[in-house]
């Protein structure tokens, strides 16, 4: 498919009632409004082509941006190309779920995760968070840095309260998967989540809630699934 033809089949996909959706959560102009699930379909056809995958999100389109983030092959991805995704994402959806997950499965997700994660830019930071986050949920425990995670969970346990709006669900996201896909410190990130406690953010207009850490956890447990991996990410 060309870039054209598959804006046309987005055009076609978009809803008025799911791009007033998008819209109240902070999606901007332009969009058309595709579910995530309608979407899939596509997939298919825009795996293959790098080069198309890459043509749509520098549409600025958000369900083309999004769909480049289903499509893309995240190990042919640069950094340079990385960089430049995130700071496109102009809000939490694409940068918490479409960066965050392409850049956890690339060859550069610690680094640019420890880069976003200190940045003043609240967006940036907030993928950065989610792009750990994604990397523990597809990584090997043995694979994995645990001091630094431990440092991680203290950061996060003593200025959760104290970050801006979209990290501090994100912090609390990481937790969240600390305790839940990484076994060996399932006990202290169960502990982080209970003295951290319940996390404000202003989710706007919207249904959305923020879940509590610790019993989020623990219901995980009950499942049986605590340090089982994910295949990938991205979805």
């Amino acid at each position: 498919m060309t870039l054209d033809e598959v804006m046309d089949q987005l055009k076609l996909l978009g809803t008025e009632q799911t791009k007033k959706t998008f819209s109240r959560h902070g999606a901007k102009e332009p969009l058309f409004g595709v579910k995530i699930g309608d979407l899939k379909p596509l997939v298919k056809q825009v795996k293959k082509d790098q080069a198309l995958a890459l043509a749509l999100y520098d549409t600025g389109n958000h369900d083309a941006m999004y769909l480049a983030g289903l499509s893309v092959d995240p190990k042919a991805m640069t950094r340079e190309q990385l960089q430049n995704w995130v700071e496109r994402a102009y809000w939490h959806m694409l940068a918490e779920c479409t960066v965050a997950n392409v850049a956890a499965e690339s060859h550069y997700a610690l680094d640019l995760a420890r880069e976003w994660m200190a940045s003043t830019e609240e967006t940036v930071a907030s993928c950065g968070w989610s792009t750990y986050t994604s990397y523990l949920s597809v990584t090997p425990d043995e694979q994995l840095d645990f001091a630094e995670i431990r440092r991680l969970l203290k950061q996060v346990e003593k200025t959760i309260h104290q970050e801006r709006n979209r990290v501090r669900y994100t912090m609390n996201n990481f937790v969240i998967a600390v305790g839940s896909f990484v076994a060996g410190l399932h006990e202290e990130a169960l502990e982080v989540s209970g003295n951290i406690g319940k996390v404000h953010v202003d989710v706007g207009q919207t249904a959305c809630k923020v879940p509590l850490a610790a019993d989020y956890i623990e219901k995980v447990k009950a499942k049986g699934r605590i340090g089982v991996k994910k295949k990938t990410c991205i979805c």
